[in-house]
């Protein structure tokens, strides 16, 4: 019986499936869901064989990724999918050839965290590995300032955000390629949010 199209990738996020059809992220690699949420980027992964690992601060969402590994007949073992906060992960360094981090780094409380989660997220990527990473931005819709880089969004949120100046700073801060221009959708006046794709150097 021919798989779904809704079978075979879940629900999940349009950038990552470009990077998969372009041949980025493929079967056997290692792959870190980073804030993973209850795994709708993972369907796809899971199914092609990918050595998957996820943390999520929620324990109902791992649960669920557990449930979802184990329908699919991955046989990885639970352990791979993890309880606990992003900034703060039980996973060896330079162990990843992909970290996702899709809609995880505009929760930061503040400038503090947010460079604590990105430097966790890059300690775990491979040398050569990719970096995958949707984030709430300004590029191009105004929000009030609260304080710092926390935002007012439309519907009472308070998000971390950041501008193009800030990811460019960032990537040669990181030393990295960026893979992709940035790429940002707006939201129908409510939220921008870009796509953020880089290449850790070797060496």
């Amino acid at each position: 019986m021919t798989m779904s199209l809704q079978e075979q990738f879940g629900q999940i996020d349009i950038y990552l499936f470009d990077q998969i059809l372009r041949g980025n992220i493929e079967p056997r690699m290692t792959v870190l869901d980073a804030g993973s949420g209850y795994g709708r980027n993972l369907v796809h992964l899971l199914r092609a064989g990918c050595q998957v690992f996820a943390i999520d601060e929620d324990p109902q969402a791992i649960e669920h990724v557990r449930r979802l590994s184990a329908s699919l007949h991955t046989g990885l073992p639970v352990e791979n999918f993890q309880v606990g906060p992003v900034e703060q992960m039980p996973f060896p360094s330079a162990f990843a050839d992909v970290v996702l981090s899709s809609a995880v780094l505009h929760f930061a409380r503040d400038d503090r965290h947010f460079r604590a989660m990105l430097a966790e997220l890059w300690r775990v990527l491979k040398p050569g590995g990719l970096f995958f990473c949707r984030l709430g931005s300004r590029i191009g819709m105004d929000f009030e300032r609260l304080r710092g880089n926390i935002y007012l969004i439309p519907d009472g949120s308070q998000w971390f955000l950041v501008d193009q100046p800030m990811l460019l700073a960032l990537t040669e801060e990181l030393n990295a390629v960026l893979v992709d221009p940035l790429k940002t959708t707006i939201v129908q006046d409510y939220r921008c949010m870009t796509t953020w794709v880089l290449r850790k150097r070797r060496g």
